[in-house]
């Protein structure tokens, strides 16, 4: 049996946002951000091409997020302003999207990435 939409609190179902969707969440706010972005791969320690998305460790406590993004920052942006952008939008992402109150965003620039090589003319 369900509950009207107009039934009182107390007889309404509650809705669970696992972890791993909220970690989705701020993986995919923290690449929205233009100068941010994933991190290289790697085999056995030798660089491999393509990027994969950047790494993130959340942990929801009732209501309460809180979560660790490690991104790479295009070279030569600035990495604090960068890294509170990221900040920004993930925090404003998570409660618009699931509701929850984000306490902390930890932002770890694990790597700086550099633009791709410009073809050089000669003239």
């Amino acid at each position: 049996m369900t509950a009207a939409p107009d039934a009182p609190p107390d007889e309404r179902g509650e809705t669970r946002i696992s972890d791993r969707a909220v970690a989705r969440i701020v993986a995919r706010a923290a690449g929205e951000v233009e100068e941010s972005g994933g991190l290289g791969r790697s085999l056995l320690g030798v660089s491999v091409p393509g990027r994969r998305a950047a790494r993130t460790e959340v942990r929801v406590d009732g209501h309460i997020v809180t979560a660790r993004v490690a991104l790479s920052v295009t070279y030569p942006m600035p990495v604090r302003e960068t890294a509170r952008r990221v900040r920004d939008n993930v925090r404003a992402r998570v409660e618009e999207l699931t509701g929850l109150t984000v306490r902390q965003v930890d932002v770890d620039v694990a790597e700086l990435e550099h633009p791709p090589a410009r073809e050089r003319t000669v003239r």
